[in-house]
């Protein structure tokens, strides 16, 4: 008692209040660093944007119709054959996104490679500079994630302090990139960290607003889009709203779907992956001869589609498939990029076509127009990212408008459960899910799932040839005070476990010289060495005994050593402490 109470004078004394200055104080800093490369980032994508003649702007000015053609497919071919060398460069051969940025923080093995972040950063600036069909906040959260993470590892931070700063740079990048200080904030605490506790709110705040002071005062940088709110919907139109939100989760399923499916199409093809992403450019310069506003980001084609009689109804269905198929391809096929901003750009596609549809057969006025395009955009964008929370924030703080927020809440309120029933909490988690890491039972078992057993390994065990004497298997166990032994042969491989009740049993019927070998078994489940602690828990609820044997099946059933059923149990509460501690803290 006396030395938890000691260790809790430490943790609530005079120095955790510093240390909890300090890191509210680093978590201006990584906002600040984060805040300036998600603006110097920005700036590179629309310089490259109208300097390779993506842009809309800049492909009006162009006067060369027939040199037009050539650079639309040229300019993604060879972006993508660009994207495919930088991502070669990469371990995983494959860019790191916020999934990953996911995956650190709730298995708590936090350091994300400086790197694979530089290069997926750089990956991801060519790939909307050429014109791929992706999004930029995936790069940016990403890239705060990679500049809070390195500044926890320079000051030598825990992890815990490490997961929090890397909240700090992703909240940073959402602040600065959308001015949505608020929405940051929620960002990191409703995807990455998953949790709210006193400790990480602090640290995060301050990132995001160091983010957006310098997004708009001092880099003077404006918002994503201004929307005029000069009507108020017809009460019979929050039905409308309730139904896009509806069918919007069918429209963020077949987004979220077409990326899967193109990604598993692009593993079987015999094409090299450096080249996936340059065929993937030349198939989408040749679409965009046709339709050029599947180009880029698309946030021309999101402001134009907030405002009525801007585009018909046959050309935002047309846009609205198309952009899907091109950001599917594009993402799928290797180019880098996130799926926040194509989301956005299809949400409002298809709330402006809902819009459209509602005042073609109601014949009522146009002056809500803009509610449906932004319902439209909270019901694909809040099951993507499964952050409706942050979606609706994003609409209040880049509209000022309470009542398009509540017209957007009337379409989150079915989107996200119908599509977390349909297809999954957000698609960074089932792309964690593909990759062996299922966070939908929570934090706790992903950490448990994530720690393997051989970090508990001993050998403090007693190993038995076959051909021992049983007498001496026995007094071996006896003064090792252990009651099992492992058969294990010359070779080292495991054979058996063998307990000491029935080793003495024997030495009593048996008047020969028995031999361990030829005494019974005990049915003894076997643990693989990179096996889980979760799994291991599973394994023990029907094992009575001591401790689990480690065999290295692919090592012609090595005998590694063995996990105490002790140790088991003192890592899970070890886990668990930490993690009640890391939730739950005040400073």
């Amino acid at each position: 008692m006396d030395s938890i109470s000691a260790t809790e004078r430490y943790r609530r004394g005079p120095l955790a209040v510093v240390r909890f200055l300090g890191l509210v104080l680093l978590g201006a800093v990584i906002g600040a660093i984060a805040s300036l490369f998600a603006v110097g980032f920005v700036a590179a994508v629309l310089a490259l944007n109208d300097l390779l003649l993506i842009s809309p702007r800049s492909r009006m000015m162009f006067d060369h119709p027939g040199l037009l053609v050539a650079i639309t497919i040229a300019v993604p071919t060879l972006g993508g054959l660009v994207v495919g060398l930088v991502h070669l460069a990469i371990p995983e051969r494959r860019p790191h996104a916020p999934a990953d940025v996911i995956a650190a923080v709730q298995t708590r093995r936090g350091r994300l490679p400086v790197r694979a972040g530089s290069l997926s950063a750089l990956g991801a600036l060519v790939s909307l500079g050429a014109g791929a069909s992706v999004g930029q906040y995936g790069p940016l959260v990403h890239l705060g994630a990679t500049l809070g993470s390195l500044g926890a590892r320079l000051l030598r931070l825990g992890r815990s302090d490490d997961n929090i700063t890397i909240a700090c740079g992703v909240a940073a990048a959402i602040a600065t990139a959308f001015n949505a200080p608020l929405a940051g904030i929620v960002f990191a605490h409703e995807v990455v960290l998953r949790h709210y506790a006193l400790r990480a709110f602090a640290p995060v705040a301050a990132a995001a607003l160091v983010g957006h002071v310098i997004a708009t005062n001092v880099l003077e940088r404006g918002a994503l889009f201004h929307v005029a709110d000069t009507a108020v919907p017809h009460p019979w139109e929050f039905v409308a709203f309730l139904a896009i939100g509806g069918l919007g989760a069918l429209v963020a399923g077949a987004y979220m779907g077409t990326l899967l499916g193109v990604t598993r199409l692009a593993m079987r093809l015999t094409l090299p992956p450096p080249l996936r992403p340059a065929l993937a450019g030349s198939l989408l310069g040749i679409a965009a001869l046709w339709v050029p506003d599947i180009l880029g980001m698309g946030q021309e084609t999101l402001r134009f589609a907030t405002i009525a009689g801007a585009f018909g109804s046959g050309e935002l269905l047309l846009v609205l498939v198309l952009k899907i198929a091109a950001t599917g391809l594009c993402l799928g096929m290797g180019f880098g990029g996130g799926v926040f901003s194509p989301a956005l750009v299809i949400g409002t596609l298809f709330g402006a076509l809902c819009g459209s549809l509602v005042g073609q057969f109601s014949g009522a006025p146009q002056e809500t127009f803009v509610f449906y395009a932004v319902c439209g955009m909270v019901a694909v964008t809040a099951p993507v990212i499964g952050a409706p929370l942050t979606s609706l924030l994003i609409v209040f703080e880049l509209t000022g408008s309470y009542a398009l927020t509540t017209a957007a809440l009337a379409s989150v309120t079915l989107a996200s459960p119908i599509a977390a029933q349909l297809f999954g909490h957000s698609l960074f988690d089932i792309q964690l899910e593909s990759r062996g890491l299922d966070l939908s039972a929570g934090r706790g078992r992903a950490v448990l799932r994530s720690t393997p057993v051989v970090e508990l390994l001993t050998e403090e065990c007693v190993t038995l040839r076959p051909e021992t004497p049983v007498a001496a298997a026995v007094t071996a166990l006896c003064q090792a005070r252990h009651g099992e032994g492992y058969l294990v042969d010359e070779q080292g491989r495991y054979l058996g476990c063998v307990g000491l009740a029935d080793l003495e049993a024997a030495r009593e019927a048996t008047a020969g010289d028995l031999r361990v070998g030829g005494v019974v078994r005990l049915a003894r489940s076997v643990l693989a060495p990179d096996t889980s602690l979760w799994d291991a828990m599973e394994v023990l609820q029907d094992v009575t005994g001591e401790a689990l044997p480690v065999v290295d099946a692919e090592a012609d059933d090595a005998f590694l050593g063995v996990v105490f059923e002790s140790s088991i149990a003192r890592a899970y509460l070890a886990h668990s402490d930490e993690l009640r501690r890391e939730e739950h803290g005040t400073g």
